[in-house]
Order: structure tokens, then C-alpha cells, then sequence
């Protein structure tokens, strides 16, 4: 005998009725302007991982209600290793998030992806060492039972086409696909791993996807993300490795494109036909990949 299944969509903080949409926004580093939301309202909240990065952000873009994140907090303080990922995700979920768009900075393994451009990714490599990935983690104050998640499909589908249509929209350098290698950092890659990471077939490097889109497929959110390059890692000859002053310089230049992509996906996301079968199918999803804990 398991739990009963209202009792864990309780826990799951799942809506019985008809579902609606709220946008949450995890910003990465330099991505994170909150000046994009109109009527913008502060939230501290505590989950039952502890606090998450910063402040939530409510506020509306074009009249859709969102929230946002500052993945690193505010003032950039939180190296990769120490996001709290598992109370970001528990909070925006527990404010009624439906979707997370969320954008990070990434270093480019493929010659055609040049800094500046946007890959819409699909698949994640792991090599992250130190990082909670479920939020079933045998806590007494977590959910019961250990999550056994599917990750054939990490990203949302349909959340990715929209973004990629959007870009498309607005003559934004665009790559529809691409696997995000996650390392642990806070240090950037030597040239023998930078070449082997592209042996094993990634696109984009980054130190931030792991956890993340893992916990937002356990808490049954339509999770996608904006990657922008911004070097080319260390890997290419004859260009200069990346080093943090570079990386902020393409971020300034490009951090528009961001945003306006966010800017125009969130009303088309909230105007487009009926997500609740897709809401409802990551649910089951998710509910149907928790082993509860035997009852004598």
C-alpha cells in the first residue's frame, strides 16, 4: 500500500482545476534583469530545502503573471556549487509555476555556434560531483519515497518551440537543438577535457543545467532553456580561452536577445491552445516514477 494519491498530489502541490499558467524566469549570470517584469512585488520564502537564492520576483509580462529568480542571487554571490537548486524549484513551483523559462551563459564546443548565439537545448551531459538531483532526498521534511525520473526528454518539447519560433521571429541567431555538457566549476575546463567533452558529442558547456532541469522534471514543470554562448571554452586553436572578462563582455552585448525572446514567448505561451494536457502528462509523469515506502 502507497499513499494515497490525493495525499501525494498534495504534496506534489498539484491543481485538480482547470490549470493556470504562471510563467517562473530563473535568471543566470548577467540574464537576470528584473526590470523586465511591470508591478513588481518582493517575496522571502523558506521551502523545506531551505532558503533559494534570492528573493521572489512577482510581477507581469504583457499581463501573464511570472516570477522571477536570480539563480546566483541578485548580487551574483552564489558560485554554481552552492544554488540551492532544490529550493528554487520548490519555491516556483509552490508559487504556482506552470513553466520556467530560464536562461544561462555557456561556452561554445561547435565552430558554427559563435559567441553571441542562442541554442535552444535538448539534452543534457552530467559531470557535476556535488549537487542534490532530486528533491525525494529522504529528508523527513521532503516528499516520501526515492524518484526514479525519466530523462530520455530533459527540456520541454513544446515550451522549446515556442522559444524557437520566437527567435526565429526576431532574426535571432537560433540553434534548434544542442546537449549541454554541465560541469561542477567554479573553474572553466582544461583544453584536454574541452576537447573530450566535444568527442563525447556536447554542444555547449555550462556549469549550472544539472540540477535544475532534473528537479523541474521531478516537480512536473514545463522546464526550457536559453543558452547564450559566449566564448568558444578553450578549445580552439588560435582563439583566446575563455576568462571570465570576455564572457561578461558578450553577455552585455547580447543580453538583449534574451530577453526579448522571454518578452515575446510569455504571452504567446499563455495565448497559445490548452496546455493542460501537456501540464497534466509531466504530472503523471512524475507521479508515476516515485517508489513509496512499503506500509506494514
Amino acid at each position: 500500500m502507497g499513499m494515497q494519491p490525493a495525499r501525494l498530489n498534495c504534496l506534489l502541490g498539484w491543481r485538480e482545476d482547470k490549470t493556470r499558467l504562471k510563467i517562473g524566469i530563473i535568471g543566470g549570470s548577467g540574464l537576470d534583469d528584473p526590470d523586465i517584469l511591470e508591478g513588481r512585488t518582493e517575496k522571502y520564502v523558506d521551502t523545506p530545502y531551505g532558503k533559494p537564492s534570492d528573493a521572489l520576483i512577482m510581477g507581469k509580462i504583457k499581463n501573464v503573471e511570472c516570477v522571477l529568480l536570480a539563480r546566483h542571487g541578485r548580487q551574483h554571490t552564489i558560485m554554481p556549487t552552492d544554488v540551492n537548486y532544490q529550493a528554487n524549484i520548490w519555491a516556483l513551483r509552490e508559487e504556482g509555476c506552470t513553466h520556467l523559462l530560464v536562461t544561462t551563459a555557456c561556452g561554445s564546443l561547435r565552430e558554427e555556434i559563435q559567441p553571441g548565439d542562442i541554442v535552444i537545448i535538448d539534452q543534457f551531459i552530467d559531470r557535476t560531483t556535488k549537487r542534490a538531483q532530486t528533491l525525494y532526498d529522504g529528508r523527513p521534511t521532503s516528499p516520501p519515497g526515492v524518484s526514479h525520473i525519466p530523462m530520455a526528454e530533459p527540456f520541454c518539447t513544446r515550451t522549446r518551440e515556442v522559444l524557437l519560433e520566437v527567435a526565429r521571429g526576431l532574426g535571432v541567431k537560433c540553434h534548434p537543438q544542442g546537449t549541454v555538457l554541465t560541469i561542477e566549476g567554479p573553474r572553466f575546463s582544461s583544453r584536454a577535457e574541452s576537447l573530450m567533452f566535444r568527442q563525447w558529442g556536447a554542444d555547449v558547456i555550462n556549469m549550472t543545467s544539472v540540477p535544475e532541469v532534473v528537479l523541474a522534471k521531478e516537480a512536473g514543470l514545463c522546464y526550457a532553456s536559453i543558452a547564450m554562448a559566449t566564448d568558444y571554452d578553450c578549445w580552439k586553436e588560435h582563439e583566446e580561452a575563455v576568462c571570465v572578462d570576455n564572457v561578461l563582455k558578450t553577455m552585455k552585448e547580447n543580453a538583449n536577445k534574451a530577453s526579448s525572446i522571454l518578452l515575446t514567448a510569455i504571452p504567446l505561451i499563455y495565448t497559445q491552445e490548452d496546455w493542460t494536457h501537456t501540464i497534466k502528462a509531466l504530472k503523471t509523469t512524475a507521479q508515476s516514477s516515485i517508489m513509496l515506502p512499503k506500509q506494514h
